[in-house]
């Protein structure tokens, strides 16, 4: 029997209600109904539904590893349970994650994102899941160098001797399609230059120097996969906690700074990354400005005693107000760039129908 304890994080947006605002209360009770009778059948240890804006969170533990068929189509048949349920409502948008008309043995390259992390229960096992709304997976980039690198936001990388010796960061280009890994510090210069490109490089995972997993991050990006404009692609990240990895608050502290992230109104636009309460995750003004949730568990033999709602802490009201008034800055420049995307980053909308159309317009000078 595996020891070891799968933690799956699986999200799609299946419809909005109103707009891409929130989700309604019939198509988390479909997912609850969906993955309760798994949990009956012992396909799965426990779980928990969760959303973020309008995207539907399936949070999973059980005994399959990553990237089993069996969780995967669990997953994907939940959602288009809920999907039919959206129909029915005429909720917006409703399975627009949701990339084919039949599972293919993977909810990889299909729409959905998926964070999973593979591990052996400690004495206790802390986790953070965060969940966005209206961004991108390089919204993690900045948090995950902060948490696991910078010595200003986590004491235990000078003050622990498990971590005194770093963490080794694997980044995935997008856009070649391939990885390579970091070791920091000693890496760190060369892991800057790549990150802090949000759009094309993403970490997708972070293990301690004796092979610890740390943190394993979604990095599907719908427009690559689709081949056209979709929408942003609302990621997840699983963070593991404590006991020779970094501290809960550690974590946490990143988020008090309300960095800017692509995505906001339909995927194009810059804004402020805007730490709130479960209750608070209701974008809104211009579809934003963009969210992000921590959902806090114990984990106990595979069961997921929580969620303990995180971000719901005055500690966090100055970053909040921080991000409105980020939000209204950026707002007051309209169509224009900075808060418009560049034109590189405009490629799967309206800009390249628009471009081909006044193609022969345009006059050699």
């Amino acid at each position: 029997m595996n020891s070891k304890i799968t933690l799956s994080v699986i999200k799609a947006d299946v419809g909005g209600y109103v707009g891409h605002s929130c989700i309604h209360s019939d198509l988390l009770e479909m997912a609850k109904e969906r993955l309760g009778k798994a949990r009956e059948q012992d396909v799965l240890i426990d779980f928990h539904v969760a959303r973020c804006g309008d995207d539907l969170e399936l949070i999973m533990t059980h005994t399959h590893g990553p990237d089993s068929e069996t969780i995967h189509k669990l997953a994907w048949n939940t959602f288009v349970a809920c999907t039919e349920v959206a129909k029915e409502l005429k909720l917006y948008g409703a399975g627009q994650d949701l990339l084919s008309d039949a599972f293919t043995g993977t909810v990889k390259g299909m729409g959905p994102g998926v964070a999973e992390i593979e591990f052996e229960e400690r004495k206790s096992e802390p986790v953070i899941i965060f969940m966005a709304d209206k961004t991108s997976p390089g919204a993690w980039n900045l948090p995950l160098y902060k948490i696991f690198a910078d010595p200003f936001n986590t004491a235990g990388l000078v003050i622990d001797p498990a971590m005194h010796e770093g963490f080794v960061f694997e980044v995935l280009d997008a856009y070649g399609r391939k990885k390579i890994t970091f070791s920091c510090p000693e890496e760190m210069y060369e892991l800057l230059m790549f990150i802090g490109a949000m759009r094309r490089y993403m970490i997708r995972s972070v293990r301690r120097k004796d092979g610890t997993i740390a943190a394993v991050a979604s990095t599907q990006k719908l427009s690559l996969i689709a081949g056209k404009y979709i929408g942003k692609d609302d990621p997840v990240l699983i963070v593991r906690c404590q006991s020779g990895l970094p501290a809960v608050g550690e974590v946490l502290e990143p988020f008090a700074f309300a960095h800017i992230v692509e995505g906001w109104m339909r995927g194009s636009h810059r804004g402020p990354l805007m730490p709130v309460a479960f209750y608070e995750a209701n974008p809104s003004r211009f579809d934003g400005p963009p969210r992000v949730i921590a959902a806090g568990f114990q984990i106990s033999h595979g069961k997921l005693i929580g969620p303990r709602d995180l971000f719901d802490d005055p500690a966090f009201d100055e970053a909040r107000r921080k991000a409105n008034e980020i939000a209204n800055y950026l707002r007051m420049h309209g169509s224009f760039e900075p808060h418009r995307l560049g034109l590189e980053d405009l490629e799967y909308t309206t800009m390249d129908k628009l471009m081909k159309k006044l193609e022969s317009r345009f006059i050699p000078e």
